[in-house]
């Protein structure tokens, strides 16, 4: 590809990458709750499925997807209904830290459990396969080997997107001195697990 095309495709995709959505809310909402360290976790697990989906609509799968509406739907439901249990396990979170027994000491969310939640979170929705198929081509030269250009268009994008991670978890630290309050924590609650059941019945409402 062109150097041109490279950097429309690089201002497309930091506009995109900067728009809110469920990845950049899960990590905003462990950055403020358990630190920047561990929101690391998190990150990777969005990015793990991310690159994981592009790639697969890079094997053709994407157009499975839209030659069978039937399984698009399902895969679709299913994201909407975690994003929706997502959404009212954070909005039922208790305002006190879990205290270990034996310890008395707070119960930290472990690594691998703050990658399976972004993980997760990030593969729950199709839609990414689809957008990944539609949208990638644009940018490769039929001409010339589509391999290297389609590696160069995924570390591209995968820069982008962990900046943005970091720019958002760095907002949810802001925001974490503010969450000893019960009060402030108990709200803070109800607002991410809103905007997560939102996230997930739009998923459910909007069609392809």
């Amino acid at each position: 590809m062109s150097l041109q095309t490279w950097w429309l495709y690089v201002v497309t995709v930091f506009l995109i990458s900067a728009t809110p959505g469920p990845n950049m809310l899960l990590v905003m909402t462990h950055g403020a709750r358990h630190g920047l360290r561990p929101s690391v976790a998190t990150m990777a697990g969005c990015m793990s499925a991310l690159l994981l989906m592009m790639s697969i609509s890079a094997a053709g799968l994407g157009a499975v997807l839209k030659t069978w509406p039937v399984v698009f739907d399902t895969l679709r439901y299913v994201g909407a209904a975690y994003l929706v249990y997502l959404g009212f396990k954070s909005w039922r979170a208790p305002v006190s830290k879990p205290v270990d027994e034996a310890t008395e000491a707070p119960v930290k969310a472990t690594r691998r459990s703050l990658f399976k939640s972004g993980f997760l979170v990030a593969s729950s929705n199709p839609k990414a396969i689809l957008f990944a198929a539609a949208f990638l081509p644009q940018f490769i030269d039929p001409a010339a080997p589509k391999l290297p250009q389609f590696a160069i268009l995924l570390a591209t994008f995968a820069v982008i997107e962990v900046s943005w991670y970091a720019v958002y978890a760095t907002s949810g630290l802001r925001v974490a001195p503010y969450l000893k309050q019960t009060r402030v924590l108990k709200a803070f609650n109800r607002l991410s697990g809103g905007v997560f059941m939102g996230f997930g019945a739009l998923m459910a409402a909007v069609h392809r």
